[in-house]
């Protein structure tokens, strides 16, 4: 039995992956949930488990190539028989040292026949077959005609290397292509870089050229705001020290950002409207609250989600924390688990900065980022006397367009009376 594996979504805004190396080669046996291929999207940099047992018999896509979601990539063979696939054609060894043949990898299957109801032009399929990334950039860059575009992907449809290279090459400028709608503010044209003898120039790597796209529609997208206060965490500090002993004897480490975690759970019950999405003129109330986080990967970062941490107790959340930061580093993420995310929280304090301005991570409303917490001069506001104390900056970025200054303040202010008032 022939069992097609494919590009998984990693992420609800995710559209496409690039493949970044085959774990397993045509012939060898693979087993259900072993790493088979790596990916990278603007969202993870992952390991992709085998969804069965078998052997690769077909691999469909070279490294570095970039697929849509769902795209079929390889065929195991779950009967544990290494066959020729159909599309394979028998080629003639290479002239060698024995006249050995190196194993063939299978063509992909041909692009099916356009067959059109006969009210739908060509054109019209390129259109309606873009990918939503396709779409996105179009509408980023006032391309309001995908169809004049040459798409040379399946059945004519536009790839985002066919829009990027229309772009680059100025096309998009002038014409009705280039319309673009009412109050879209024209894209900065690039400026040319001079340079220099001891220079090195080196390509983006696919995850952060798509990290740099995802950002910049980001701020296209929502109208960001921010809101900054400073927090006091003398009773967390001192909660921390009581229990971390309790929690390592159960094999867990406590840190400050499952306390951080949990208040942002008890905010966000109390606030729905910080836990939504805005889709078109609607806004979609979240059911669950799912907080994404952020975890630095060297020279990239992924964003885990830890689900329904309203119903967690710390201990559940200090375990999901650590055993999700130790397999986002490791690349063993599984796809669901960066996925369904209504809320993020990014902690740049841990390298030391006062606080940071994060950008929303679509489709959310609001992402927060804590700064460093560490020893303040305060001054106590009802006696006015003068402290030292362990505190952290808090800033949130919000959407303008869902939540209202004074809502993401009480929103602030709800996680603020947690962290303050925490007891043992």
């Amino acid at each position: 039995m022939r069992t097609e594996v494919v590009m998984p979504q990693m992420g609800e805004s995710v559209a496409e992956g690039t493949l970044t190396q085959w774990l397993k080669q045509i012939g060898e046996r693979v087993e259900r949930d072993e790493p088979l291929f790596e990916i990278t999207t603007d969202k993870v940099d992952a390991e992709i488990p085998s969804p069965t047992d078998g052997i690769l018999v077909e691999i469909r896509v070279q490294p570095g190539q970039t697929v849509e979601i769902n795209h079929v990539v390889a065929i195991l063979d779950t009967d544990g028989k290494i066959t020729a696939a159909p599309e394979a054609e028998e080629k003639p060894a290479p002239n060698g040292a024995n006249g050995a043949s190196a194993p063939q990898v299978a063509a992909p299957v041909s692009a099916p026949k356009v067959e059109t109801s006969g009210n739908e032009s060509i054109e019209e399929l390129r259109r309606t077959k873009s990918t939503p990334l396709v779409r996105k950039i179009a509408a980023e860059h006032g391309i309001q005609d995908i169809s004049s575009i040459a798409g040379s992907g399946l059945s004519g449809r536009v790839t985002k290397q066919d829009i990027m290279e229309y772009i680059e090459a100025g096309k998009h400028v002038g014409g009705t292509t280039a319309a673009r709608p009412a109050g879209k503010p024209i894209q900065p044209h690039h400026t040319p870089v001079d340079i220099g003898g001891r220079d090195r120039i080196e390509p983006l790597s696919p995850q952060r050229l798509a990290i740099a796209r995802h950002m910049i529609a980001s701020r296209q997208t929502s109208a960001h705001a921010q809101t900054v206060h400073e927090v006091d965490f003398t009773n967390v500090w001192a909660a921390k020290k009581a229990m971390s002993a309790e929690f390592a004897d159960r094999g867990v480490r406590l840190t400050f950002t499952a306390f951080l975690i949990k208040a942002a759970a008890e905010a966000l019950a109390a606030f729905p409207m910080v836990n939504s999405s805005l889709d078109g003129d609607h806004v979609i109330y979240r059911g669950d609250i799912n907080i994404g986080m952020a975890v630095d990967q060297g020279e990239s970062l992924i964003v885990p989600v830890i689900r329904n941490v309203d119903e967690m107790s710390l201990l559940g959340v200090a375990r999901a924390v650590t055993d999700l930061a130790e397999r986002a580093r490791t690349k063993r993420l599984k796809p669901d688990e960066v996925k369904g995310g209504t809320f993020t929280l990014t902690n740049p304090g841990i390298f030391g900065s006062e606080f940071g301005v994060p950008i929303i991570n679509q489709p959310q409303t609001a992402i927060m980022a804590t700064g460093a917490i560490k020893k303040r001069v305060v001054v106590d506001q009802k006696t006015d006397a003068i402290m030292v104390r362990p505190t952290s900056i808090w800033c949130m970025s919000f959407d303008h367009r869902v939540v209202d200054g004074a809502t993401a303040d009480r929103f602030m202010l709800r996680m603020r009376e947690v962290i303050e008032n925490w007891q043992v």
